[in-house]
């Protein structure tokens, strides 16, 4: 009996041992895949069909999402679905919107706002990832953003960039909810923060991105002169490989200005750039370079005696190359 009952011992010992060991090789799987996932390179950056992107985006999210509630502290994961919702919903939701025209009023609005969701989504899981290392840090973003990210290091330049392209992308969309827009300090000061750390990161998406936030409005902080100067630097940084700059400066500075002339001068250099010469951002730029083309068409709009100059309202981040979208008027 004495034999009998250390064996039974033995045996609910031994069950625990492999209940916990498959429970270690479940975890090992998931994180190995979540890494694999998560560490994907330009798999769909680097294609040329974007309508196969964009039947494919979607399951690839909600593949992040289901690894995410079995391991929610993987931050390589956190920041795949934060900037994968980003520039989903910038490439194939905001640029539907934006392609629209005025008789389609009811269904770019309701674009629009499904876009600002997929963006708010982006953002919480960069949020989360960010509080991994730096607990409390939201809190400080909304507080004090200047000396929020003080403790942020160079190998976090990725998650500070999207964390914040995704925020200012809400924002752009968002600017009927001042809880929103109460929030464009923080965007700054992520931006600036991942600039001064590492300002050639991504073949100078950020200044890219700073082209836009440098567009906003004196009151808001912005400088035509300095949105030039980044406007210099991307294009010099992307060996004029990347449309983006050129989009962002045209809606940014030059039809702010109604500068014609500058405006259609930049969307043609945009439509210039040659997408197999950079295959790694081939995707952005054929969205990019739609995006112009569809605003050259609406020239008449934006520069007629009647137009209402744009204010932030319609120039929105560059997104995916890298991060804030240019968005048309309505």
């Amino acid at each position: 009996m004495r034999l009998l009952h250390h064996l039974r011992r033995l045996a609910i010992l031994w069950l625990c041992v492999l209940a916990l060991a498959g429970c270690s090789i479940k975890r090992l799987a998931i994180n190995s895949l979540a890494g694999t996932l998560s560490a994907s390179g330009d798999t769909f950056s680097s294609d040329d069909d974007p309508e196969l992107i964009r039947d494919a985006v979607p399951f690839a999210l909600k593949t992040y999402e289901l690894l995410l509630a079995s391991a929610p502290t993987h931050a390589g994961l956190l920041l795949a679905s934060c900037s994968g919702f980003t520039q989903y919903s910038y490439a194939f939701v905001q640029t539907d919107a934006d392609m629209l025209g005025a008789d389609e009023y009811e269904q770019a609005e309701s674009l629009r706002a499904r876009a600002l969701k997929l963006y708010l989504r982006g953002r919480d899981y960069c949020l989360r990832a960010l509080e991994l290392k730096h607990r409390g840090v939201t809190s400080a973003l909304m507080k004090n953003p200047e000396t929020a990210l003080t403790s942020t290091d160079a190998d976090e330049v990725p998650l500070l960039y999207w964390t914040g392209a995704s925020w200012g992308a809400a924002i752009s969309l968002g600017l009927d909810r001042p809880d929103l827009v109460a929030d464009f300090p923080a965007v700054r000061a992520l931006m600036n923060r991942a600039l001064a750390l590492d300002e050639d990161y991504a073949k100078g998406a950020l200044h890219e991105v700073m082209i836009t936030l440098e567009s906003v409005p004196d009151v808001m902080g912005g400088s035509a002169d300095r949105a030039r100067k980044h406007f210099t630097r991307a294009v010099e940084l992307q060996q004029g490989l990347s449309a983006g700059p050129y989009v962002a400066l045209a809606l940014g500075v030059a039809v702010p200005k109604q500068d014609r002339a500058e405006f259609e001068r930049l969307l043609n250099a945009a439509l210039a750039v040659d997408p197999e010469k950079d295959r790694s951002n081939r995707l952005v730029n054929l969205i990019t370079q739609r995006r112009a083309r569809r605003l050259l068409e609406k020239a008449d709009e934006l520069f007629s005696s009647a137009a209402q100059v744009p204010s932030w309202r319609e120039p929105v981040l560059p997104v995916w190359a890298w991060a804030f979208a240019t968005r048309a008027s309505r």
